[in-house]
């Protein structure tokens, strides 16, 4: 038996090595493409933030579809984070199972460039579509008399450069660095 595992275990590397091969020549043909979409990923960020920056609560308007299926709650908001992180890990994980399994159907650096072309093409229009309508939003933390409903003005740019690193800033700001 054990042989028999040691043997499968040598064509399993093998696959292995292979498959990186192909895939690390592929990424250094298309990694500017790749690179790319995640600047994006970070420029969405920014523009997320800005338009949090420009918010004002107002009341909830009416929508058919929290109508039709009524939200969650406060309380139960893990649910949908689960839900997120399950389908986000199984697709992490199906998008390198060529490494491992004999069935090639595609290269996992092309998969994720056509991931990422497509999430810069939505959240473009993401973008565009949440400047020019400012709706009260309904999220707990974008209603009326919520604390985190509106952000205070930034202080300096790096604020606003750093999305979510707020002991950094802290850091530069007990430093007494100053990036106007």
């Amino acid at each position: 038996m054990t042989i028999y595992i040691a043997r499968e275990a040598t064509k399993l590397w093998r696959k292995v090595c292979a498959e990186t091969s192909v895939e690390l020549q592929l990424l250094f043909e298309k990694w500017h493409l790749l690179l790319a979409g995640i600047v994006f990923q970070y420029i969405h960020g920014l523009a997320a933030r800005g338009v949090h920056y420009l918010h004002r609560p107002g009341p909830i308007l009416q929508d058919m579809g929290f109508m039709a299926l009524p939200e969650l709650g406060q309380d139960k908001g893990y649910l949908s984070e689960t839900v997120f992180t399950c389908i986000f890990l199984s697709f992490l994980l199906w998008s390198f199972h060529p490494f491992v399994y004999h069935s090639k159907r595609f290269y996992t650096v092309l998969l994720w460039r056509r991931v990422l072309a497509f999430l810069v093409a939505s959240q473009f229009l993401r973008i565009i579509t949440f400047y020019s309508t400012q709706l009260p939003g309904p999220n707990y933390h974008c209603r009326e008399g919520s604390k985190l409903a509106t952000l205070p003005p930034p202080k300096n740019v790096l604020e606003v450069l750093l999305i979510n690193c707020k002991p950094f800033i802290c850091w530069v700001e007990c430093s007494k660095w100053k990036f106007y």
